[in-house]
């Protein structure tokens, strides 16, 4: 796609110009979660189940299958899918402009050749309409260029975010892509329970939410949608009283009552002089009002 010299790391993505190809994209993404979490050990607040970003797109990293692994792996720069097993064996699958159905049926295909037993729930969460991977004809878009400056996006995303959560002494998550709503989060906890959370997310159990969210957080990620370039957003849960007044930086920066987070544009970050310190001072702003309202130990 490009090279050293050429290379942006924080290039235009208007979402308008590659809707159809992320909503595309955002569904095979569930499809490859979806084994993850079917082969992977559980862990506390459902950390079993993202991808990761990776020097080629996003991974599941090793799963256990048998007396076995096996990786699969969304190369956003070559695009295929590789799913790599470590007795040696592989199987290749083409990125490219075709539905969610065929997309679902060859992977599992690939997966059942391979011995690989990983039952999956069939249909889509976090969506407002779920048609079922199997009947999905409708999404079918893979615009290239597009989703390689995506990645590219998450890669620099990924590199701030990093050192957002290396600031932080407490209990933090990984860096990971959550698939449900198809964003790269991190969240720092308080160290202290949550009141149950009350749901209500589109096609997913309550449960999913009230296991996310069983302790106090303050959270913030990236999301290729809220804006004309997708956006970085911040919250707190519980959230406390005063935080969604509380004055943050830059200056950009807004709390968006209908979504309950502090939002900042991709497009007001990648235009920075410095997008990493601009954002960066975006996240630890929004953390220290959660953490002052939320009265957190240690917090001034």
């Amino acid at each position: 796609m490009s090279d050293a010299t050429t290379f942006d790391p924080w290039p235009a993505l208007p979402v308008a110009a590659w809707q159809d190809t992320r909503d595309t994209l955002h569904l095979w993404t569930q499809v490859v979660g979806k084994v993850r979490m079917a082969l992977s050990p559980a862990v506390n607040h459902w950390w079993h189940v993202p991808l990761y970003v990776d020097a080629r797109g996003l991974t599941t990293s090793l799963m256990p299958t048998g007396g076995a692994g096996v990786e699969i792996v969304l190369d956003l720069t070559a695009h295929e899918l590789l799913v790599l097993t470590t007795r040696g064996e592989r199987r290749r699958m083409a990125l490219e402009p075709r539905s969610v159905a065929d997309f679902t049926a060859e992977l599992l295909s690939h997966l059942r050749e391979l011995g690989v037993d990983a039952p999956i729930h069939p249909v889509p969460v976090e969506v407002e309409v779920a048609i079922p991977f199997a009947e999905d004809t409708k999404h079918a878009s893979y615009d290239a260029e597009a989703v390689h400056r995506f990645w590219t996006s998450l890669v620099s995303a990924h590199r701030v975010l990093s050192t957002f959560r290396g600031a932080f002494r407490g209990k933090a998550s990984p860096v990971h892509f959550f698939w449900g709503a198809f964003d790269l989060a991190v969240t720092r906890f308080s160290g202290r329970g949550a009141p149950p959370h009350p749901g209500g997310v589109p096609h997913c159990p309550d449960h999913v939410m009230l296991e996310a969210y069983s302790d106090e957080v303050s959270s913030c990620g990236y999301w290729p949608g809220g804006a004309d370039e997708g956006a970085f957003y911040a919250y707190a849960y519980p959230e406390p009283d005063g935080y969604r007044t509380s004055a943050v930086v830059p200056a950009q920066a807004r709390f968006d009552a209908g979504l309950g987070e502090f939002v900042l544009p991709y497009a007001d970050v990648r235009r920075a002089d410095d997008p990493d310190a601009y954002l960066l001072s975006f996240l630890e702003a929004t953390h220290t009002a959660a953490a002052r309202t939320g009265a957190w130990p240690g917090a001034s």
